[in-house]
């Protein structure tokens, strides 16, 4: 038997004695092999019925812009920069430089809109240390942002902003070496 929950959203019919208040979460790790931990997460909730929407900064090369989302079943939308490569550094060109800022531009706006209950905004703190996205943009839109939305960033080297904002850090780290 499956079961479809449904999560309160502020368009929502549903009545509720409370609001519920979305929580900023932070994954972080020296390296980046974790993010399947976080994608498996979204799934999951995904699957009970919450709209997820996946964003990842500096990830290309599949023609994958905001306008080609990619669909994991009904309730969870993927993108990826619209861009040839993946940004490891912050040597890029010019139309990367806008298609990296178009995405975020599409990402505030989605935001905005209330229809995702959960986002997961992959390496958008390297975007921010790189200086493609001003920090006081990250931190005015998360203060902006519906009350309802969830927000998980995933990276490396998270600025010491988003951690004082988040109500949940996780920091994965290897207990060996490989």
């Amino acid at each position: 038997m499956v079961v479809q929950l449904e999560t309160p959203t502020l368009n929502s019919n549903r009545n509720l004695p409370y609001l519920v208040t979305g929580l900023i979460q932070v994954f972080t790790s020296s390296h980046r092999s974790f993010f399947t931990t976080v994608m498996a997460q979204a799934l999951r909730i995904a699957g009970q019925g919450t709209p997820v929407l996946i964003v990842q900064f500096l990830k290309g090369g599949i023609g994958q812009g905001y306008e080609r989302p990619i669909q994991m079943g009904q309730n969870l939308d993927w993108i990826r920069c619209d861009i040839p490569r993946s940004i490891d550094n912050a040597q890029i060109d010019e139309s990367e430089k806008v298609a990296l800022q178009k995405l975020w531009a599409y990402t505030q706006k989605v935001v905005s809109t209330g229809k995702y209950s959960l986002i997961v905004l992959d390496e958008l703190n390297l975007a921010m240390n790189f200086g493609f996205i001003p920090e006081s943009e990250v931190l005015e839109f998360l203060a902006q942002r519906p009350p309802h939305i969830d927000i998980i960033f995933t990276g490396s080297q998270m600025p010491s902003s988003l951690l004082d904002v988040a109500d949940q850090i996780t920091e994965i780290r290897r207990s060996h070496q490989i």
